[in-house]
């Protein structure tokens, strides 16, 4: 007998479905579930405005402002490129640059920074010392690079900026989410993972030798 109603049910919806609005016509509006969503208080292009004394609500510009785009790196780079190795991370004849920017003053602050942005969106993939033992290791990503490989550590310092900015491989653009100057802390951090697994008693300022028992 259940089954004799689960296909009457499925009779019933079947003919509705085929036959029973078919050609329907109705003078009434649509449901609207968010009027909110579906009427909202808002300005259309060219249309008129009670709050403005012109009544126009094509607003000018106000003086001194500057295009900007966060969500395009080429806009960026057209707009900030004046300095191309501060934001591109290119010499006067296009090649990858080497060394940090004049701008950039490379100091314990610098580092700072470039550690935090490092943990947040570099050590997942890279690992905390840079050896590409990240956590996305354990989930079957075994392709990523280490910063201590040889050919990595004689890559330029603009070209580092590169990857960061535009991507590389699986490895996707991070522009919208680490600001140039912070993409050169980002860098100055990386030199200092690479320079602490390669640095020698020579490398210690004699005032901090005593702090590591050395004479």
């Amino acid at each position: 007998m259940r089954y004799a109603y689960f296909t009457l049910l499925f009779v019933v919806v079947a003919t509705l479905s085929i036959f029973g609005l078919r050609g329907s016509i109705t003078t009434k509006p649509p449901l609207e579930v968010f009027p909110d969503m579906d009427r909202q208080p808002k300005y259309k292009a060219q249309s008129e405005s009670r709050f403005f004394s012109d009544k126009r609500t094509d607003r000018p510009t106000p003086a001194g402002v500057v295009p900007y785009s966060r969500t395009s790196i080429r806009a960026e780079e057209k707009f900030l490129g004046a300095d191309d190795h501060l934001y591109r991370g290119r010499a006067k004849d296009a090649s990858f640059a080497r060394g940090f920017p004049d701008g950039v003053k490379v100091d314990a602050q610098l580092l700072e920074k470039g550690q935090l942005k490092f943990t947040i969106y570099c050590s997942p993939c890279h690992g905390a010392l840079g050896d590409g033992n990240g956590i996305t290791k354990q989930y079957g990503m075994g392709a990523t690079p280490t910063f201590h490989d040889d050919r990595l550590r004689q890559m330029a310092e603009g070209e580092i900026f590169n990857t960061i900015t535009m991507g590389k491989n699986t490895m996707l653009s991070y522009a919208d989410k680490i600001e140039p100057s912070d993409r050169w802390a980002v860098i100055a951090y990386v030199r200092a993972l690479q320079r602490a697994q390669t640095g020698t008693a020579v490398d210690v300022l004699p005032a901090h030798k005593s702090e590591l028992g050395l004479k």
